[in-house]
């Protein structure tokens, strides 16, 4: 599997969501299917289907962070001038200003403003300085952005 290159945040997150599929989750579902079993005939048990679809996404969902976890490579923000991954980005478009942190596409959170270096937004912003304009294009049209601030 390949390297996943994560910020120390991203990587502590990642190993919470772990822990408590493992510990909380699991026991949870274990508790839901003895529950549907109980009650008997498990052709027609909606209940049973239910728990079993959920255990299914726990376990798919363990296996994948234990890959993500163990090829996981801490990226460290570099001092420099430029945008780079884990770096947090002031912008001032015609809608307002915004404040993303760009992150591994496996961190990108959009509810959270971690947007990936992958998307159109990271890749523009890469390696552009305070003060530079990027134009990106989105569903309504294209957006020019100004970087006001890096940290």
């Amino acid at each position: 599997m390949a390297k996943k290159y994560l910020t120390q945040e991203g990587l502590e997150k990642f190993k919470k969501e772990l822990e408590h599929l493992k510990t909380t989750a699991r026991k949870e579902v274990a508790i839901k299917l003895k529950e549907a079993i109980a009650q008997g005939d498990l052709k027609e048990n909606a209940g049973y289907d239910s728990a079993k679809d959920e255990q299914g996404f726990i376990e798919a969902r363990i296996r994948e962070l234990k890959g993500i976890i163990a090829n996981a490579e801490v990226i460290e923000k570099k001092e420099s001038n430029k945008v780079q991954v884990c770096s947090r980005v002031s912008l001032s478009s015609v809608h307002g200003e915004d404040k993303f942190q760009i992150v591994a596409p496996e961190e990108a959170d959009i509810l959270e403003n971690k947007v990936s270096f992958k998307s159109p937004l990271g890749e523009a912003l890469l390696n552009k300085k305070k003060g530079d304009t990027v134009k990106v294009a989105t569903p309504s049209g294209k957006i020019e952005y100004k970087i006001i601030n890096i940290e």
